[in-house]
């Protein structure tokens, strides 16, 4: 015996929809209507599906954390050998994604969660804490540089993960006032200009 009525429409692609709506608008301005509306769904569908809009917000992120746009950040910091490589990947890849037009432009996980009311304050800590999570990951990989020898010993990794935070949120909201990633590109390669250079060997 049948339960319920089949779905009759894609998961995914209506996930997808709602992830561009939340990267675009930002979750206090996306209302139900507008993400039935772009999903192409009706409110009981929605609520069947993914739950209410907080449940929703948080299945767009995870999935706006595992596509392209999302996972370089992690991905550089996984494949590429050295911290430096990392970050000038990092940097170059930001400038790159941030101002695609492709897609809303600068970082979900940066900006979907500005002027949030109150009750919606534990959307903004989800998203800071995700934030928090890569911070912790640049001081991990920059301790690690330093402790091999291709930072210096004066360097500071938690100064420098939030310096490079800091230029990477900044990258974000750049691409969302229009900046191109000819702008954006002079941005990382100016930062970078400010890696440490490592100890010299004793001669």
């Amino acid at each position: 015996m049948a339960r319920g009525r089949p779905r009759t429409f894609d998961r995914d692609t209506a996930l997808n929809a709602a992830v561009h709506l939340f990267w675009e608008r930002g979750y206090e301005a996306t209302s139900i209507g507008d993400l039935t509306g772009a999903m192409g769904i009706r409110p009981a569908s929605l609520y069947a599906a993914f739950g209410d809009k907080k449940a929703l917000f948080r299945e767009a992120v995870e999935a706006y954390g595992r596509s392209p746009e999302g996972a370089f950040i992690s991905n550089a910091l996984t494949e590429e050998p050295t911290a430096r490589g990392a970050f000038a990947r990092i940097l170059r890849e930001a400038a790159a994604i941030y101002s695609d037009r492709s897609h809303p432009a600068g970082c979900l996980t940066i900006s979907a969660a500005t002027n949030v009311t109150p009750q919606d304050a534990e959307v903004e800590k989800y998203l800071r804490d995700l934030r928090n999570t890569n911070l912790k990951r640049f001081e991990a990989r920059l301790q690690r540089a330093k402790s091999d020898g291709e930072l210096p010993s004066t360097a500071n990794p938690k100064a420098l993960a939030h310096y490079f935070a800091a230029v990477i949120q900044g990258m974000s909201q750049q691409a969302r006032d229009g900046a191109t990633q000819e702008t954006l590109t002079q941005i990382a390669a100016q930062a970078l200009n400010t890696w440490p250079l490592p100890d010299q060997a004793p001669t």
